[in-house]
């Protein structure tokens, strides 16, 4: 791929701007999404302005259709950042990975067994507490995890600051403002994303402190669930799952469902009647 070299408006005349550590580059591709470098899952709760996020990175080039088996919308994007070809998903809108609701599971069943290179938690920026709750569950199963504080817009016109920099020592994890709708923040959203993933930015999610007996518990439970669904991912969460006395767990992995829920995470979309099936742009 080419790189534009124009430079900054305050640049010295003759600057390589593409030799910037701040430089990037986001070309937004088609919806041909067979092959892709890193798979990013894109989650929030609702009214986050999450799709904002998925629509400005993805533009008009998307594909929409039905999770597999499901009746929930799925939206699938892709965009090359800087040489790596991604595919993003839109989750459907979650307050928490303990689901109570067919959208829900499915934005968990991919957050813990679709094996996303990374996970971007979009968030609003005049409700951070509200919001942080889903970060600090994704916080606890994975690393490589961004933390898109978006609607900085609105937070300014209410008089809100949003100290980043803190936020992001905090948590452990990078932290990155945004306003979708304008563009504001994407590239270092991307650039955030690009380095968790490569391992440039090494990111240290603050978690909970478990007791004694409870990681006793989880030392004991966990092997019996790789035996029985091996290549599980995140047997540790449902381990947790089951000290809780989740049935619906208990019975997935009984039956054999939790064994098979990475794979479907990867299936295509299913068609679905012309009105819930909007293809844009150009294959």
């Amino acid at each position: 791929m080419t790189r534009t070299t124009n430079p900054l408006p305050d640049a010295p005349p003759g600057h390589d701007c593409s030799t910037c550590p701040s430089f990037s580059h986001l070309e937004r591709l088609g919806i041909r999404l067979d092959a892709w470098d890193r798979l990013v899952a894109l989650a929030g709760n609702p009214n986050t302005g999450k799709s904002s996020v998925f629509n400005a990175l993805t533009g008009l080039k998307q594909h929409v259709g039905n999770w597999p088996g499901k009746t929930v919308s799925r939206a699938e994007g892709g965009f090359r950042f800087n040489g790596t070809r991604y595919k993003i998903v839109d989750l459907p809108g979650t307050y928490s990975l303990l689901s109570a609701s067919e959208d829900e599971e499915i934005s968990r069943n991919f957050i813990l067994f679709g094996k996303p290179d990374c996970i971007v938690v979009v968030a609003d920026a005049t409700a951070l507490e509200r919001n942080l709750n889903l970060a600090l569950q994704v916080m606890e199963i994975t690393d490589r995890i961004v933390i898109c504080v978006n609607l900085l817009d609105e937070a300014r016109r209410k008089g809100i600051e949003v100290d980043l920099r803190s936020l992001s020592r905090d948590l452990g994890v990078p932290c990155v403002g945004t306003v979708a709708r304008t563009g504001e923040g994407l590239p270092n959203l991307m650039r955030a994303v690009s380095e968790v993933i490569d391992g440039t930015a090494i990111t240290k999610p603050v978690r909970t402190h478990v007791p004694a007996e409870v990681e006793t518990a989880l030392a004991e439970l966990v092997p019996m669930i790789e035996e029985v669904a091996p290549g599980l991912p995140n047997a540790r969460w449902v381990a947790f799952r089951l000290l809780d006395g989740d049935l619906r767990i208990r019975e997935a992995l009984l039956n054999g469902d939790l064994s098979h829920l990475a794979e479907d995470q990867h299936k295509p979309a299913n068609p679905a009647a012309p009105s819930l099936v909007s293809i844009h742009g150009s294959q």
